[in-house]
């Protein structure tokens, strides 16, 4: 027989449940610690347009090749694992007006289906030395679509 017998005499051990709600946080150097309460709600980021990301990459080949850190378009290509044709793509995104830059730069993200505008559909500006008309070609691509509320 079982040394737990049915004696009558002893009580059934009581059990309690404490609930709490917690979450596991990042803190300094990453480390990870238990805080109270529910976990703040992640933001819903979207999808950055591969626009803006061009954009910013045209800037940074630009600064790279007005440094001096690389020589030539050719020597950037080969670095970044493109062709020169793709290159002087994404270099002319530098030939568009300072402002329309920022625009491309400062897109909005979006969370479903194709972006607003694509690297495609700006290259026609970019060839038009003129600022005011590619203004006023990018003004009547975008309309009020795919542009930033930034004041």
């Amino acid at each position: 027989m079982s040394d737990l017998s049915n004696n009558s005499n002893e009580t059934p051990p009581r059990t309690s449940a404490i609930r709490r709600t917690f979450h596991v946080a990042r803190a300094d150097r990453g480390a990870r610690e238990l805080r109270a309460g529910a976990a703040p709600p992640r933001p819903t980021t979207g999808q950055l347009p591969r626009l803006s990301r061009l954009m910013a990459l045209a800037i940074h080949f630009d600064h790279a090749l007005a440094t001096g850190r690389l020589r030539s378009q050719a020597d950037l290509a080969r670095a970044g694992q493109v062709t020169r044709a793709r290159l002087s793509q994404i270099m002319n995104l530098c030939n568009l007006a300072p402002d329309l830059q920022e625009e491309l730069l400062f897109l909005k993200p979006y969370f479903n289906g194709r972006a607003p505008i694509t690297e495609r559909q700006i290259r026609p500006i970019a060839a038009e030395p003129n600022w005011d008309k590619q203004r006023r070609r990018f003004k009547k691509l975008t309309g009020s679509a795919g542009r930033s509320d930034r004041g």
